[in-house]
């Protein structure tokens, strides 16, 4: 099949959708004038109903009045019709007023002819008789007049309820409905008919055969009628003619066997609907013919020229070549959203390349800080191992030489420098790696910026002006308070170190949600309540090239010997660990801001007591305690500084040996252990082993690297006491003291 003929074939099948709406809205348009119809006929078949039945009720009042009228009452025939002719001039709504004895004879009437009449088999007068308070009704025609009237009779009673005579009223039926008739919307018809199926009323009557006094009896109409009390339905004429009839009887009208219909031809209702079904109709046809001329010109002229744009602009995707672009102008219609389509999809396959390039330099950043944290996990353990003995062995021949000469305690003092220089490398590369024990507590940020503002403006010096933006309302965080201190205070020196010539550093904090899309931006990162903490400068400001290299280990712009490239780098590893994010919003010549996220935690902050340790319980008092350390230098350093320190120490270089040595001097009052072992024991494994021997043994860990022994998730283990690898005396001394008073990182401040 062509294309041509498909285009064609095509057209034909879009054309089904109009046509279907075209229909659609014939339907709607048809039921919406079908319903319109019958609240209006209702609406006219209650107000004609309504108004029959106020004049009813009209009548009966005034019957009541009459049946005590004195002119009524005498026996005078003359004075009665005088008196009835003179108030049917008033009352011009009736064709007669009379008055019936008891016998059934007429005794005097408005038209006061004098007439003798017996209206004893007048069904209105039998039930009369035995009728109390109340009218009978009865549909009937004038025997003088012919007209429909609707023949309204009160039995006039004694106060002993004696029948003195009966008051009829003849309700002119045919001036009443030719009244509401005129009244009626254009080509509405009103019907009367009577319990029988005798028509009294039907205007216009000269569409019909049911004239006035006929009989409807075996129609449809008449049995709609006479079965139902209201309701509509739609019923054919014997001509086939089918018209929309409402009936509205009221309770009295029904009572007397008379029956109320107001209907209207459906060929009228529904002729708006039929013309603008052949305006849409003729619409449709009109454009149909316009597209199959159409469609014949642009498969001659412009389908063949415009596959030949897409079929070369496919072959170059297939080559790879994804900037390929369809340029325009591009074709009407199905052939140029094919090219838009094109278009976007190679702009989206572009877009993929991009993100696939973005996601394998993450992978490789990723990569590179797994790398970055073997290697660091791999020499931290034996190289703070080292640092524990050069530090401690600088500090025990400090205190024995303490009164060496000058050059001596120089060269002690440089020992001393270097060692903590190079923990505070390992320690950087652990957090950067986010392989560093984390202790979190619940803090503050705005108390803790506004206690460390005296220690920045000694650090940053004079030349540059702090501000601080505390955020009202700061949630708490969840962070270690030692690596929040730390991270501010790195990221305040960088901020000094990028305005040389003095500036102004902006603290400021706030609440901050992060959401899905945010989260999914960072990376590693869950949508949430954080709290941020960012520091701004108006310094010399990051080319893009080196911000994208800023949180690299080891990558600084500082000269040599000025820095280690290590401090955004810990901060990043730090934020991260801590289940937050850091991130970095740099202009050449404006500044940097770099923003740390903080988990919210709703819990409280905990006020924390200082320790409080007196000059004299710097040391032990003879408590023994069982060393458990693998490295023979390490164990040995230990050893004699907690033997200078007045404790008793049993020493084990495994976990075997350790419950040998446990076993053989029980009670041990506290375990001072290696966290990573050889041998099958770790420390919380030996830990497990000695507390089934001895329940309240208290244990302090020490390691230079804990791997996910005592660490998960970043977090030292809840209930542990950990010294981390190199120490130097004061730190063993204030954790020893911690760990013999039975503090743990839970508690201990």
């Amino acid at each position: 099949m062509s294309i041509r003929a498909r285009l064609i074939l095509l057209i034909l099948l879009a054309t089904v959708l109009p046509a279907i709406l075209v229909g659609v809205r014939y339907v709607e348009d048809r039921t919406k004038e079908i319903d319109a119809a019958i609240d209006e006929l209702s609406d006219a078949a209650r107000g004609v109903a309504t108004n029959l039945d106020e004049k009813i009720q009209g009548t009966a009042q005034l019957q009541f009045g009459l049946a005590r009228a004195g002119e009524l009452m005498v026996r005078d025939r003359v004075a009665c019709s005088r008196f009835l002719s003179e108030l049917l001039q008033k009352q011009p709504q009736y064709t007669g007023i009379l008055t019936i004895d008891p016998d059934g004879s007429l005794y005097c009437d408005s038209l006061a002819t004098g007439r003798t009449l017996d209206l004893r088999d007048r069904n209105y007068f039998q039930k009369a008789l035995t009728t109390v308070g109340t009218v009978v009704l009865e549909p009937v025609f004038g025997r003088l007049t012919g007209i429909p009237v609707l023949q309204i009779a009160f039995p006039a009673r004694d106060s002993v309820g004696q029948l003195k005579f009966v008051l009829l009223a003849s309700l002119n039926l045919q001036n009443f409905a030719e009244t509401h008739a005129a009244a009626l919307p254009r080509d509405t018809e009103l019907l009367f008919v009577d319990g029988k199926g005798t028509v009294m009323f039907w205007t216009p009557s000269a569409r019909h055969e049911g004239a006035p006094g006929t009989s409807i009896a075996d129609t449809e109409l008449f049995r709609f009628a006479a079965e139902n009390s209201s309701g509509t339905r739609e019923i054919a004429d014997a001509e086939g003619n089918i018209r929309l009839w409402t009936l509205a009887d009221t309770e009295v009208t029904r009572g007397s066997g008379l029956h109320l219909l107001v209907g209207r031809s459906m060929a009228e209702l529904v002729a708006a609907p039929n013309r603008r079904l052949h305006e849409d109709l003729a619409i449709l046809s009109g454009m149909l013919l316009l597209l199959f001329v159409g469609v014949w010109l642009v498969g001659e002229l412009g389908i063949r020229y415009q596959i030949a744009r897409i079929a070369q602009m496919a072959g170059r995707l297939s080559a790879g070549d994804l900037a390929a672009r369809i340029e325009p102008p591009h074709a009407k219609g199905e052939l140029g959203s094919l090219m838009t389509v094109l278009n976007d999809t190679a702009a989206s396959l572009e877009k993929q390349r991009f993100d696939i390039d973005e996601l394998n330099q993450k992978l490789r950043q990723s990569q590179k800080l797994e790398a970055v944290g073997q290697l660091t996990g791999g020499i931290a353990h034996d190289f703070n191992n080292l640092l524990t003995v050069i530090i401690s062995s600088a500090e025990l021949l400090d205190e024995r030489w303490g009164r060496g000469g000058p050059d001596d305690r120089k060269f002690l003092r440089n020992i001393l420098v270097a060692g903590q220089q190079g923990a505070e490398l390992t320690k950087r590369l652990l957090a950067f790696a986010r392989r560093q024990p984390l202790q979190p507590k619940v803090v503050n940020i705005n108390e803790f910026v506004t206690n460390l503002k005296p220690l920045l403006a000694r650090t940053i010096g004079e030349d540059v002006d702090i501000r601080i933006n505390l955020g009202a309302g700061l949630w708490n965080a969840e962070a270690d308070p030692s690596q929040v201190e730390a991270a501010l205070l790195n990221l305040a020196i960088n901020a000094r170190d990028a305005m040389p010539e003095g500036g102004h550093l902006m603290i400021e904090t706030a609440n901050v949600e992060i959401d899905k899309g945010q989260a999914e931006e960072y990376g590693e990162l869950q949508p949430g309540h954080y709290v941020s903490l960012s520091v701004t400068d108006d310094g010399c400001g990051m080319p893009p090239e080196v911000l994208a290299r800023a949180i690299e280990p080891f990558f600084t712009t500082k000269d040599i010997g000025k820095g280690t490239g290590l401090g955004l780098s810990m901060v990043f590893g730090f934020a991260k660990q801590s289940g937050g994010h850091m991130t970095i919003y740099s202009e050449i010549g404006h500044g940097t801001t770099v923003r740390l996220y903080l988990p919210r935690v709703r819990a409280t902050v905990t006020a924390v007591e200082a320790a409080d340790f007196k000059a004299s319980e710097t040391g032990g008092s003879g408590e023994l305690i069982l060393v458990v350390e693998d490295d023979a230098a390490v164990r040995e350093i230990a050893l004699n500084m907690l033997r200078n320190l007045g404790y008793r120490v049993v020493d084990a270089a495994n976990g075997k040996d350790a419950i040998a040595a446990f076993e053989k001097h029980r009670p041990i009052d506290l375990l001072f252990t290696d966290v990573i072992m050889p041998g099958g024991l770790s420390g919380p494994t030996l830990v497990r082993e000695l507390r089934q021997r001895q329940p309240d043994l208290k244990v302090l860990y020490t390691s230079g690297y804990t791997e996910n022994a005592i660490v998960h998730q970043g977090k030292l283990d809840e209930g542990v006491l950990l010294l981390n690898k190199p120490y130097r005396r004061n730190e063993l001394v204030e954790k020893i003291r911690a760990a013999l008073k039975g503090e743990t990182n839970g508690n201990h401040g």
